[in-house]
């Protein structure tokens, strides 16, 4: 991993899970940040700058995939590697399209994670093998498919996933730091969008387009 231990941060709302990994990487890298939703991952890594970023996908507030898009554009330099139970190889080519260097199961040897880490911070990428063959056709599907209907903005995807774990629109304009009138506006207009008549619909059909995780 070169001279100099990485600084990692570790997210996932597990935090037995995040213990046992900081003690799989404590003899090669510095953990200078563990925190248990996608929120509070923003905050701990534009205060602590880290090299690397284990994440999780399915993580409460914001989840792993908007995460990561939102720190390679803040931090471009910053190594994400993604760690879940979910072996879809669509959610793994949305992960890769969204910056990760890495993704790898939770039920991968703790050595796997440790190679990973060692690519990423080389600058090269590493998808388990349990993936990988799924991974790349799920990429050549996705570039010959019709495009559909997409959710481009940052916000839209954030009040989405907070609509998906059952906040009421005055929860997500705290969270948000918005008015609940914005966070209506953003709800509706996706709805328009979409073509969908209410809330359930429209989490089905984020779930659907890879907007959100499950």
């Amino acid at each position: 991993m070169g001279l100099r231990r990485p600084r990692v941060i570790l997210a996932d709302d597990h935090r037995l899970l995040r213990e046992a990994f900081a003690q799989i990487l404590a003899p090669k890298c510095e953990v200078v940040g563990s925190v248990g939703d996608g929120r509070a991952l923003l905050a701990a890594a534009a205060e602590l700058k880290p090299d690397l970023v284990v994440v999780d996908i399915g993580m409460p507030q914001l989840n792993g995939l908007e995460a990561t898009r939102q720190l390679k554009r803040t931090m471009p330099d910053v190594k994400i590697v993604i760690l879940t139970i979910n072996e879809d190889p669509d959610l793994a080519a949305e992960a890769v399209r969204a910056g990760a260097a890495c993704y790898l199961l939770k039920n991968s040897a703790a050595s796997e994670l440790l190679q990973a880490i060692d690519e990423a911070m080389w600058g090269r990428s590493y998808i388990t093998p349990l993936v990988a063959k799924g991974l790349v056709e799920a990429l050549a599907r996705r570039s010959d498919e019709p495009e559909e209907p997409s959710l481009s903005s940052v916000r839209q995807r954030e009040v989405l996933q907070l609509l998906a774990e059952g906040r009421t629109m005055k929860e997500i304009a705290r969270i948000l730091k918005i008015t609940p009138r914005t966070v209506a506006f953003h709800k509706y207009g996706m709805m328009k969008h979409l073509g969908v008549k209410s809330t359930a619909e429209l989490v089905r059909m984020a779930l659907k387009l890879g907007v959100i995780a499950e």
